[in-house]
């Protein structure tokens, strides 16, 4: 009989199908097809022979077999969920990141939900208790303020996080792009240009990507022995907004800079505004770059010269920290590398009146 039931459908009585189902069906033990089935990554492989694990998938395929999320977390006391924290998924860069965790996350066969912080402390502190309310097996974070103290006291005690994006002055692990770098290669090419008088759209203060991008341009000409004064530093929110009235601060008056420096393209694209509104040419009467070069960059009118970071591996790599962590590894930040994509708003080398 019960061969006649797994020969019907495996679920003869319309329930679904099961891992002792498939292994009365393959003359195998329940525990061989679970471990080829639902085992971590790296155990699947080992969980049986080749022929033996191709035989249990194709059965599984052919029959619809899905994992019961509920049993296996019983089983391994772990949710397979992680919590991800970011400002605001609405931003392009942070969707992109966003979209490297869930790949990364849904290969891994881990869930994740996300939750938008504002930029807050106070909603920081709020959302990471809900989170954490969710039985989470751990949190990706990718909000954290420099002085880290959202992540402080007892509520994350405990339970594995890593940030994306942005770090801390307090020492947790995280994946980011190398900001600094990335900024010196923006004061290089200024500096290649020819462009003494320039000037920084620097971002939130609090904020580790644009105070890292904002010190390694400022470092690069402060050893060319070109130090910026500090009106030529504009800290904005991270948004076309904030760069638009930085930019027309900077560039109303008759010493206005030749070259300007956004931390990333939002606000660059202020800029672009602001100096069309002013009526000046970008990459003759004034050179822009910005950073992340997201999809808008190479398309705007003038194309913008930006800093390339690599956002969606940012997102896949903080899902494998995440897991290192989860296993109990001690781990160390990562920080991966940026590149220079120079377009026109950059312009041609200035002579010495001027662009």
């Amino acid at each position: 009989m019960a061969t006649a039931r797994w020969e019907l459908g495996m679920a003869g009585d319309g329930g679904p199908v099961t891992l002792r189902g498939i292994a009365d069906r393959l003359g195998l033990h329940v525990s061989t097809v679970s471990r080829v089935l639902n085992g971590p990554t790296g155990e699947q492989g080992r969980a049986a022979s080749g022929e033996t694990a191709r035989r249990i998938r194709e059965l599984a395929d052919e029959l619809g077999y899905r994992p019961n999320p509920h049993a296996t977390s019983l089983r391994t006391r772990r949710s397979n969920l992680v919590g991800v924290l970011f400002p605001r998924l609405s931003e392009i860069v942070v969707a992109t990141i966003y979209e490297g965790v869930e790949e990364e996350a849904t290969r891994r066969g881990l869930s994740t939900f996300v939750t938008n912080t504002h930029d807050d402390p106070a909603i920081q502190r709020e959302r990471i208790g809900m989170v954490l309310g969710r039985r989470v097996d751990g949190l990706i974070i990718g909000d954290a303020h420099l002085d880290g103290a959202a992540l402080a006291g007892p509520a994350l005690d405990g339970t594995p996080f890593v940030l994306v994006n942005r770090r801390t002055d307090t020492g947790h692990p995280a994946v980011t792009c190398d900001d600094r770098l990335g900024g010196r290669l923006v004061a290089e090419h200024f500096l290649a240009l020819g462009h003494r008088d320039v000037a920084v759209i620097a971002g939130e203060p609090f904020a580790s990507t644009g105070t890292d991008r904002t010190a390694g341009f400022t470092d690069r000409y402060r050893e060319a022995g070109l130090p910026l004064p500090a009106n030529r530093v504009r800290h904005c929110p991270f948004d076309t907004a904030g760069g638009h009235r930085a930019a027309v601060e900077l560039l109303t008056g008759p010493d206005r800079p030749t070259a300007v420096f956004a931390v990333n393209d939002l606000a660059a694209i202020g800029t672009v505004g602001a100096a069309r509104d002013l009526g000046l040419r970008l990459g003759e009467d004034l050179a822009l770059a910005g950073f992340n070069d997201t999809p808008l960059a190479a398309e705007l009118p003038v194309p913008l010269t930006s800093v390339r970071s690599p956002m969606a591996e940012q997102g896949r790599r903080a899902v494998r920290l995440l897991l290192r962590r989860i296993a109990g590894e001690s781990v160390d930040s990562e920080v991966l590398g940026p590149e220079l994509v120079v377009r026109a708003s950059t312009g041609a080398a200035i002579g010495p009146n001027g662009l």
